[in-house]
């Protein structure tokens, strides 16, 4: 899931600490190695989902990597809606959803929401902030995302009264952290610093800002 990274539509609350050209640039990289993640599984189908306004821009800005999909209406519970409903419109299928900002998972977490899943009716990644940086299923539960608190602390909560009440088995993986604020870009440097070539483009955003973000801690 992703947007066009346009200068203050993206990493909104990183303005807070970094120059809008350094926010917009951090998150190109962030989805162009997310992008890399992805593709890197086996067996996998991949496809960008995206607000209709962005398709054009992101579409270019991939190339010819991964399919690049127009979701239905606005906002994050309405692309995670259209991811599956993308991704089950041929039938059952075991389906992943995640942000454009997770290129330090590691490819194992992702394989392993696979395995889960496959014994479960939703796989869930939860943050350290209450939220989740991942979540699956195998077939589209039109209520599931419904709620006010996506993006906030309680979207975890939200999200697990939801399926307790369709009765939906959850399995998770083990809790990360995603990129919001100062201090999750401060875990990411430490994190490349020791794995450069986990993120490469996210690595090099570091060395070309890294006065900006020395700044941070």
């Amino acid at each position: 899931m992703a947007k066009a990274p346009k200068p203050g539509k993206v990493k909104t609350r990183l303005t807070e600490s970094l120059p809008s050209a350094a926010v917009t640039a951090l998150y190109r990289c962030l989805l162009e190695d997310t992008v890399a993640l992805a593709t890197s599984l086996t067996s996998v189908e991949v496809a960008v989902m995206c607000p209709e306004a962005d398709q054009e821009e992101l579409a270019q800005l991939i190339g010819n990597k991964v399919k690049v999909v127009a979701q239905k209406d606005e906002g994050l519970a309405a692309g995670l809606y259209s991811v599956f409903q993308h991704f089950t419109a041929g039938g059952q299928r075991q389906v992943i959803a995640f942000n454009s900002d997770s290129p330090h998972l590691a490819p194992s977490v992702l394989d392993s929401a696979f395995e889960i899943l496959a014994t479960h009716d939703v796989v869930v990644g939860p943050t350290h902030d209450g939220g989740y940086y991942l979540v699956g299923a195998k077939a589209v539960h039109p209520t599931l995302f419904e709620s006010d608190g996506m993006g906030t602390r309680s979207a975890l909560d939200r999200l697990l009264t939801r399926t307790k009440k369709l009765e939906l088995s959850t399995g998770f993986t083990e809790p990360f952290y995603d990129i919001d604020v100062a201090n999750d870009l401060i875990l990411l440097a430490r994190e490349l610093r020791l794995a450069p070539a986990k993120a490469p483009r996210t690595a090099g955003w570091f060395g070309e800002w890294q006065q900006e973000v020395a700044q941070l801690g």
